[in-house]
């Protein structure tokens, strides 16, 4: 069963920095994975996308983050990343990763969700 693990999440300074990590587990049975994202929801607002990447490595990023985030992945590895650097307190939030994954004997590609990481920015 494929299931995607984030990690990385915690409490920061205003202007501090973090690392987001999310990997595909069960990885033999993994095809091909297309786009992976991450988004955010924070409190009593909806989720919104944050930051996508293409298989190919082509990046996209909501207003809010360009310039401050960067989404990469490691293909080997079937995981995703979010560096996160001068961090706002209006970036807390639980950000979720998404990837569509094909699976070995399947022909479609389907979402998978993280469980989500809390990120808080407080002095």
């Amino acid at each position: 069963q494929v299931q995607l693990v984030e990690s990385g999440g915690g409490l920061v300074q205003p202007g501090g920095s973090l690392r987001l990590s999310c990997a595909a587990s069960a990885s033999r049975s993994i095809f091909s994975i297309s786009d992976m994202n991450w988004y955010r929801q924070a409190p009593g607002k909806q989720r919104e996308l944050v930051a996508t990447i293409t298989s190919g490595g082509s990046t996209n990023y909501a207003d809010s983050v360009k310039g401050r985030f960067t989404i990469s992945r490691d293909n080997a590895k079937n995981t995703v990343y979010l560096q996160m650097n001068s961090l706002k307190p209006e970036d807390t939030a639980d950000y979720y990763c998404n990837a569509k994954i094909r699976r070995w004997g399947y022909g479609d590609y389907i979402d998978y969700w993280g469980q989500g990481t809390q990120v808080t920015v407080s002095s």
